[in-house]
């Protein structure tokens, strides 16, 4: 389908032009808010760990120090540009065009609301976590579960209840995990994030109605974490509650 398209957005950040560029171009400031991205030694191609041995290969496509950065996908059918700019106050407006060829309306609404998610991930590590090295513990699984029986077996897991509300506190215990005691930051269709002292978490997708996808993407900033170990520990808690094909 000859169909191209683009996804437009724009969030203003309370940071500097030079920290809101170092989060957007470099290894390590796009994994405190997206997902890791190890760039060879010319800076030219990069690898996004999307987690569970999800990764995708992206060339740098134009980079103006700075200012503007663009990064494309190997297939040459998607590209990903963010622009910053100096804006009033000290702070700085970062601006995002995700362009692509093909696809189908919902899947550009699942894309939207993706970064919706993860540029506001960028102002909760600025406003709580700023210039703190982070760990990511990122999984993903799939399910022919739909997203209402997806939501239910997150809710059983995690104790939660079906009402909560951005600024609820929580205490949560998963099996076989750390407790989690922190406040809801996000509560949406399909997504539910917590801001503790030291970590973001977020519980994510919607079975059968987007692609299969389930996920739990964590960022721990400033502390000691294995992420091999921790990794493991929730794929294996993601895969009890949905259960890889293979096993049923």
């Amino acid at each position: 389908m000859d169909d191209h398209w683009q996804l437009h957005k724009e969030i203003r950040l309370d940071a500097t032009p030079e920290e809101v560029w170092e989060a957007v171009s470099t290894g390590q400031g796009i994994a405190s808010w997206f997902v890791p991205h190890e760039f060879d030694a010319n800076g030219e191609h990069a690898v996004a760990d999307f987690g569970s041995g999800n990764e995708q290969t992206g060339v740098v496509l134009r980079r103006e120090p700075g200012r503007r950065i663009v990064f494309g996908n190997e297939d040459g059918n998607e590209a990903m540009e963010f622009l910053v700019e100096a804006s009033d106050g000290g702070s700085t407006v970062l601006r995002l065009v995700q362009s692509g060829l093909g696809g189908e309306d919902w899947e550009r609404e699942y894309h939207s609301k993706g970064w919706d998610l993860f540029l506001y991930n960028l102002t909760q590590y600025l406003t709580h976590f700023r210039g703190q090295p982070v760990v990511n513990v990122l999984v993903m699984g799939f399910t022919p579960l739909d997203s209402v029986a997806v939501w239910e077996r997150f809710r059983t897991a995690l104790g939660i209840r079906a009402d909560l509300a951005v600024g609820d506190r929580v205490e949560l215990e998963p099996d076989g995990l750390d407790p989690i005691r922190g406040v809801v930051d996000v509560a949406d269709h399909g997504l539910l994030g917590i801001r503790t002292d030291h970590a973001l978490y977020r519980f994510g997708g919607e079975g059968a109605d987007a692609w299969g996808m389930v996920n739990a993407f964590h960022y721990f900033y400033g502390v000691d974490i294995d992420r091999a170990a921790a990794t493991a520990r929730w794929q294996a808690w993601l895969d009890r509650l949905f259960p890889p094909p293979e096993q049923g």
